[in-house]
């Protein structure tokens, strides 16, 4: 939290000493008797109990109550209002013995009545320290009686509500240092955090909840005091600067330099352990190698994508990675997958392979992706949030290995083979058993077992796949069959980005699939986005993140295929985000509404930080760019303007957590760096690629109405379509169809003109940076039948990689 930095040292020392000082008194914890059959939600009508039993009955013989606590009946013995929600991890909490509520009006209405303080617990389905205080805490009956008796308990999925864990993940660091899951923290009636923390152990859980009733009873006034002083620190914490610096080139530059100097040059990655994979920082590093050439910036990326690729957070044998690394090599993972990071390290992956030609880095993309499409897709084509680090009861027990469980999955030689590949060596790395990692690259392993690399490349796929399937045969991990549209969005741009690097359908196909069915399932007839998708049912309003995500989404299928749909589409989504979350007065994106589910929050966060995924104004700012260069509307470059203007002092002040608003700002400063480029207001849409025999072929697609010149134009005034390299030099053999003469209305004279979709082909240019991407010039002028727009020359880097290698 860069921005906060100085208050929240403050309001820390504040608050720890009133706090301290407010805990001298405590209370033994009171344990509740257990009740006699079926408890449902104390404290409720009759009527609201009959609705919540009913709940149960709806869900099914399939379903699993998720508790210690049965009747014998085999019913459980709790039901609390949880059960109602459309949420796989407020699901998990519905037979608590707590009297959970969700986040809502109901839940402070009853605060209110009762003159309780608020237990406020934020986590997500995935998480396995929520399931430890779940366990350890909300499943004891004494502590829930505790928690029932003087506390309102309100329950979050920070998945589904966001900006809520925004709000309240910025209070904790203030008051604590630190944050993360499960966040645990304490609020008056009004909603306005006076403690918290994250996981607590039982024993002091319950002495946390004595100290904090005590107080409530005996020092309410001072509680809400330091309420006043969080809330207040959390409203400055939002906001941006109304000073506008001029930033740029500079800040940039500074940033990439501040990566590579945190760049970890034995294991890849920046800084120590727990190593997370930085996606935002990988992608900025990459597009400035493509857009610069800058060779240490370059390797900085390539060496990182080959250590993490190597390593256990890398699932070696069923694609995909894991949330972060323990250690600093990249070894032992923490064992969730997260959806947001195969998106992200799927666009990093390719575009590594398309700047390093590296066939590792396909293998690795492909992967990811395959994965996505085998394990974490529905049948509708749209993708699931996330899988659990647990099964079994333990962590990482599906993704561990020994010897003797290669030798049940394979023949012996095999079994041999697979140990070499992936490290099962006798040095175990996780709880006696190996997270399989490859210690060797395939061109070491290959020598030292005289294989050419390519039979052991097909024999690493076929042991992978067979040990896949043994695999299959474990308990797996609980998987989040949430469906959030933002997260999707990301996903859908990086099938959609592989789809050209790669040149496949299917992956193309993925995108579209998934990109037709969010927008038939969340996108509401009057134009609003629905953020989460559950057990068929659409709710939660969507966040501005959601709308930014899958405009992204929408623009990456544009450049694709070429429908105009997405454009549509993206420009709706847009149009949207602006009117709903700008912020006219203080600048940049809320991330979502004042009110959530009928509660007011004490302020309205906005995402301003580039983290574990890019903040929802960072993605902003690249759709507004692209939008305008896209469609010609001035008012979304205006738009781009004034974000950057917000941010402005932030970024003139220090460039860390700003990576993708940086990616963003460098596209509207300069140009985009892939293969399809936009000109003249979005008139024109011009594409190149290798075709065989080292010729290169541009695609231009005109827009109704308007023309480019012939490369001989008839009047010498007018400036001709030609092809260079990047010396400029035109290119020789150039072949252009033949033009059409046409007379316009502002031209009596005959002009030789082409109009529609226009080929170029022409031999490559030689390739002098040894790069698989070489740039070629490409100057135009476009025209309509009233004006002409100032010639341009766009930058096609062209692909010299053979997408069926990849």
């Amino acid at each position: 939290m860069y921005a906060v930095n100085l208050i929240c040292q403050t309001v820390k020392k504040v608050l720890f000493l009133a706090f301290c000082f407010s805990f001298i008194v405590s209370m033994q914890a009171q344990a509740a008797e257990t009740p006699e059959g079926q408890v449902v939600a104390p404290g409720t009508s009759d009527e609201v109990q009959a609705g919540l039993l009913a709940r149960l009955r709806s869900l099914g013989d399939d379903y699993v109550p998720r508790t210690e606590h049965f009747l014998e009946n085999g019913e459980p013995e709790y039901i609390n209002r949880l059960i109602a929600e459309d949420s796989p991890y407020l699901l998990q909490h519905a037979h608590n013995p707590v009297n959970w509520y969700p986040w809502g009006e109901e839940a402070f209405s009853a605060a209110k009545a009762q003159e309780k303080p608020i237990f406020l617990s934020i986590g997500y389905a995935t998480c396995h320290w929520c399931h430890v205080m779940e366990r350890e805490s909300f499943e004891d009956k004494a502590i829930a009686a505790l928690m029932n008796k003087y506390f309102i308990a309100i329950k979050v999925d920070r998945e589904q509500l966001p900006d809520v864990d925004a709000l309240f993940m910025t209070a904790v660091t203030m008051m604590t240092g630190s944050g993360g899951w499960p966040m645990s923290s304490f609020l008056d009636s009004s909603g306005r955090p006076f403690y918290g923390g994250t996981y607590f152990p039982p024993q002091q859980f319950t002495e946390l909840l004595d100290r904090v009733s005590t107080v409530w009873a005996t020092e309410q006034d001072a509680l809400l005091e330091q309420a006043d002083i969080v809330a207040k620190a959390l409203r400055e914490a939002n906001q941006l600067s109304s000073k506008v610096q001029d930033v740029g080139e500079a800040e940039i530059k500074r940033a990439s330099a501040m990566a590579v100097s945190q760049f970890d040059e034995e294991y890849g990655g920046f800084g120590r352990a727990p190593k997370f994979p930085q996606e935002s920082t990988l992608l900025f590093l990459l597009e400035q190698a493509r857009r610069t050439g800058a060779e240490k910036v370059l390797e900085v990326v390539d060496i990182t994508l080959d250590k993490m690729a190597a390593g256990g957070i890398h699932d070696q044998i069923g694609g995909g990675f894991h949330r972060y690394s323990v250690d600093n090599q990249w070894q032992v993972p923490h064992f969730e997958k997260m959806l947001y990071n195969q998106a992200g390290l799927a666009r990093a992956y390719t575009l590594g392979w398309l700047l390093t030609g590296k066939r590792d880095h396909a293998d690795t993309a492909k992967g990811i992706l395959d994965y996505v499409l085998r394990e974490m897709s529905t049948d509708d084509g749209v993708f699931y949030s996330a899988t659990d680090a647990d099964s079994e009861g333990r962590e990482g027990i599906y993704f561990i290995w020994d010897a003797e469980a290669l030798a049940g999955a394979l023949e012996p030689a095999d079994a041999e083979l697979a140990a070499k590949i992936w490290g099962v060596d006798g040095f175990a790395n996780f709880e006696d058993q190996t997270v399989l990692h490859r210690p060797d690259t395939l061109e070491q392993l290959a020598e030292q077992l005289e294989f050419s690399v390519d039979e052991l490349r097909k024999k690493k796929s076929v042991l992978a796949a067979l040990l896949r399937s043994a695999r299959a045969k474990r308990e797996p991990p609980l998987r989040d069959d949430k469906i959030l549209t933002g997260w999707n969005g990301f996903m859908i741009t990086a099938f959609a980005e592989a789809a050209i690097a790669f040149d496949d359908a299917a992956y193309l196909e993925a995108a579209q699939t998934a990109a037709n069915q969010l927008w038939s399932t969340a996108m509401m007839e009057d134009g609003t986005l629905k953020r989460s998708q559950f057990n068929g049912v659409v709710s939660i309003e969507a966040k501005q993140v959601d709308y930014a995500w899958l405009a992204e989404a929408m623009l990456a299928v544009y450049d694709a295929d070429g429908d105009p749909l997405w454009l549509e589409r993206a420009r709706l989504l847009t149009d949207s985000m602006i009117k709903q979350f700008r912020d006219a007065e203080g600048g940049g994106f809320f991330m979502g509404a004042p009110v959530v589910s009928g509660a007011d929050l004490v302020t309205r966060p906005k995402d301003l930080y580039d983290a574990s995924t890019p903040s929802g104004n960072s993605i902003a700012l690249r759709v507004l760019t692209r939008l305008y260069r896209r469609t010609g509307e001035a008012h979304y470059a205006e738009e781009a303007d004034q974000l950057i203007g917000a941010f402005s002092s932030a970024l003139a002040k220090q460039t860390g957590g700003f990576y993708y608003l940086l990616t963003g700002l460098a596209e509207h400063l300069d140009v985009e760096t892939g293969p399809t480029q936009y000109a003249a207001r979005g008139v024109v849409r011009a594409s190149a690629r290798l075709l065989g025999d080292e010729q290169l072929e541009i695609s231009i697609d005109l827009k109704e109405g308007w023309h480019i010149n012939a490369p001989e134009p008839l009047q010498d005034y007018l400036i001709p379509t030609s092809i260079a390299d990047q010396q400029q030099q035109p290119l020789q053999g150039v072949e252009f169809p033949v033009p059409v003469m046409r007379k316009l209305g502002f031209q009596s004279e005959t002009l030789s003109l082409y109009e529609g979709q226009v080929t170029l082909r022409a031999g490559m240019p030689a390739n002098t940076s040894g790069s698989p991407l070489v740039p070629v010039k490409l100057t135009l002028q476009a025209c309509s039948d009233e004006i002409c727009l100032a010639p341009e020359t766009l930058t096609l880097r062209v692909s010299t990689l053979d997408a069926s290698d990849g």
